[in-house]
């Protein structure tokens, strides 16, 4: 797993976000960057929607 989006994983944990195992457990199954092109998987842990193709976006980590 990505450092990185295991790092935002801890932090929305900690803030409070992230409450549930089962949603806890799904962050870590299915992480955000499966949905991005290359040029994006970089991006994956910054708080921003990103682009998924046809005008449509993954939705930002945090909002």
């Amino acid at each position: 797993m990505n450092n990185s989006w295991e790092k935002l994983i801890h932090e929305l944990i900690g803030c409070g976000i992230l409450k549930t195992p089962a949603v806890i457990r799904a962050m870590r199954m299915v992480p955000r960057y499966l949905f991005l092109s290359e040029n994006d998987k970089a991006a994956a842990a910054v708080d921003t929607p990103l682009p998924i193709g046809s005008g449509q976006t993954v939705s930002a980590p945090l909002g």
